[in-house]
This record gives C-alpha cells, sequence and structure tokens, in this order.
C-alpha cells in the first residue's frame, strides 16, 4: 500500500506571551496534539517557523532541542508517567537533575501539597495525587514554558478542578507561561487567552479579560 500524507497543521500561526495562561480547544483530530508537539519540541514543522524567545526552534539540531526541553519547557500529561519504582520525591528529583539550578525538592512538593507523601510509591497514590507529583515534577526545573496536554483528562471532576488551580497558581506565583490543551470548553474561563482548533487550524482567538477563578468552573 501507498504511504498516505495527513496535514495536521495548516495555516496555523500562534502568538503566545509571556506569563499567560492560554487554553487551546478543540475536539480530537483537530490538530492540538501536534501543535502542542511542535511547541515543545518533540516535533518539528515541516513548514513554517517556531521561536521562542527569539531561538528558531524550527531549523535547530537535536542537541538544541534536546537543551530547550530539558532547560525550558515542563510537560504535564493526560497519563502522569511517573516512573513506578521511585518514590515521589525520587521522581522530582530524577527532573531536579537535569537543570544547573532547580527549585528545592522539598519546597515543590510542599508548593503541590505532597510533602507528607515524598516517601510514597506512585502505587500508593491516587490519580490526583499522582499528578500533583507530575506537575512537581515539571515545575522542579523552573521552566519558563509549562506545557500541559489534557491534565484532567484521567480524573473525576472535583480532582480535576483542583489539578487546574494548582496549574493557577503555578502561573500567577512561579511566573511561568503556561499552556492547557484540552477538549473540555468550560476549562477556557480560566485562561487569559483561549484558541480555538479546527481541522489542524487556529479557527478563533478569543481574550478573556476576566478569567475566572478554577473553583468556580463546572463541567
Amino acid at each position: 500500500m501507498g504511504e498516505v500524507t495527513v496535514e495536521a497543521l495548516k495555516e496555523t500561526s500562534l502568538f503566545i506571551y509571556e506569563g499567560e495562561l492560554i487554553v487551546i480547544l478543540g475536539p480530537s483530530g483537530s490538530g492540538k496534539s501536534t501543535l502542542l508537539n511542535i511547541i515543545g519540541g518533540m516535533d518539528s514543522p515541516t513548514l513554517g517557523e517556531v521561536y521562542f524567545f527569539g531561538e528558531n526552534l524550527s531549523r535547530a539540531g537535536e542537541k538544541q532541542l534536546t537543551r530547550y526541553r530539558r532547560e525550558e519547557v515542563g510537560f504535564v500529561f493526560q497519563f502522569f508517567n511517573l516512573i513506578p519504582d521511585l518514590t515521589v520525591k525520587e521522581n522530582v528529583e530524577l527532573a531536579a537533575h537535569l537543570v544547573a539550578k532547580p527549585m528545592p525538592v522539598k519546597e515543590v512538593l510542599e508548593e503541590v501539597g505532597m510533602l507528607d507523601r515524598m516517601d510514597h510509591f506512585p502505587s500508593q497514590l491516587s490519580g490526583g495525587e499522582q499528578q500533583r507529583v507530575a506537575i512537581a515534577r515539571a515545575v522542579v526545573k523552573k521552566p519558563r514554558l509549562l506545557i500541559c496536554d489534557e491534565p484532567t483528562g484521567s480524573l473525576d471532576y472535583l480532582t480535576g478542578r483542583m489539578i487546574l488551580g494548582l496549574l493557577s497558581r503555578i502561573n500567577r506565583e512561579l511566573g511561568s507561561t503556561v499552556i492547557i490543551v484540552t477538549h473540555n470548553a468550560p476549562i477556557g474561563a480560566m485562561a487569559n487567552r483561549i484558541a480555538r482548533m479546527s481541522s489542524g487550524m487556529i479557527v478563533e482567538i478569543i481574550e478573556n479579560t476576566a478569567p475566572v477563578s478554577p473553583e468556580r468552573i463546572e463541567w
């Protein structure tokens, strides 16, 4: 059988402001994950350019992209991807070793409310607790960009809302630019801006002049 070329993104232009919290909304297959992978330096575009503080990532080699992912970006996924044989503290320490000046591990665990569980293993934690550890692992590097792909997708409503509150607080208090990708439209209410995607394109960007507290979001 011959190869089929799929154009996952087309005519897509997006400027992300330093320090903002932006939500990218769209149904499955709309190109959200592809866009996220390109922003995160995990994929490179076949056409077009990607800049991060003046650095052209679309022309970067693998060594440069590895440095970018290691030092500038924190990732939070729907599935927590914790290492099962390491404790909470050890999972976070593993990420801390990637950068020269990480946050103190105990400080970041206290920030996410997991200091008292730092000697537990992932199998001993609830889903919400595992996601908090995953966020701590991403944040301990002090990334300028925090990328969250469906961070509430595997959680119940109340736990998901708590995780959104934590991401909002990290955005405010630590100054990380936060990108949340989701199919869940009500989550957009907490963002500074909302980018709607469909069929591989950003079809609308909405400025939200009055973001609401995650505790007030319902879905």
